[in-house]
């Protein structure tokens, strides 16, 4: 595949074929590790989660992090495994379109062939218009080969009326694919009645974040969503695991939660290349 701006890698070229069906899974990774066990468990591509990259250096999701973690994991991750790359840009680390593109090439140059790309401000959504501007901003830096998953969080912030959000979603999802977007994500939606509206409406893959309460994978794929991923649910699992783990050695003196757990000789074998 070759495009106005160059050749596009075949990690790409791959990525951007997933989304063509069956339904693309992303058990989301947030170190090297889990890259490794979610690529081991037969996933298609690896996706990082914000969240869980956070947590695990000790700070608040929400760009508190910084770029150069987020790149420098992705960085390892692209090293550590044999399948296409999605990295969690968040909303950018950047104000400004300038500061936005030079990240983007950053993100490009440590391997990733794709990002999500959330409208999400503090206090709601950013105006419709301003992230149209920041999405084309994207592509232009990129090119073709970048997978541009745009979120809106029409329904993970419940803006404005239950009713209008579905239209709204749309209306955002219409702006962003014109502005460059590859696919849409929409996160916060578990009714499968609306997802299946979405998916009618959007020309374009649909993303859903999935988590306990959600539409299993099947009844997703069934109404045509393209890619079900699970954020930063897997993460939490782990961390609330811990949370029992040490409860019980630090309470009764048991050992019931560490059943199940990832073998030494496992672990070791998957981190050594």
């Amino acid at each position: 595949m070759t495009t106005s701006t160059g050749p596009v890698s075949s990690a790409a070229e791959r990525f951007h074929q997933l989304h063509q069906g069956p339904i693309l899974v992303l058990p989301n990774a947030w170190d090297v590790a889990s890259a490794r066990l979610v690529e081991d468990a037969g996933a298609a591509a690896v996706a990082t989660t914000s969240a869980g990259l956070s947590w695990s250096w000790g700070v608040a999701d929400g760009e508190e992090l910084g770029l150069e973690t987020t790149l420098d994991l992705t960085r390892r991750v692209v090293h550590a495994v044999d399948v296409p790359v999605t990295t969690d840009l968040e909303a950018g680390y950047a104000h400004d379109l300038d500061g936005l593109a030079a990240n983007v090439r950053a993100v490009l140059d440590a391997g990733a062939v794709g990002v999500n790309f959330e409208d999400g401000l503090a206090g709601g959504l950013r105006p419709v218009e301003g992230q149209v501007a920041r999405i084309a901003a994207v592509r232009q830096e990129a090119g073709a080969g970048l997978y541009v998953n745009a979120r809106t969080d029409t329904y993970l912030r419940a803006v404005g009326a239950p009713e209008d959000r579905l239209d709204e979603t749309v209306r955002r999802a219409e702006a962003y694919l014109g502005a460059g977007a590859s696919g849409i994500f929409v996160p916060g939606l578990a009714d499968l009645r609306i997802i299946e509206a979405l998916v009618a409406r959007i020309p374009a893959p649909v993303n859903i974040l999935v988590g306990p309460g959600s539409p299993t994978i099947r009844e997703l794929a069934e109404v045509g969503v393209a890619r079900a991923s699970a954020g930063s649910a897997i993460a939490q699992a782990v961390y609330g695991h811990v949370q029992r783990a040490a409860a019980e050695l630090l309470g009764p003196g048991t050992y019931t939660e560490l059943a199940g757990a990832a073998d030494y000789p496992t672990m070791n074998a998957l981190l050594s290349r």
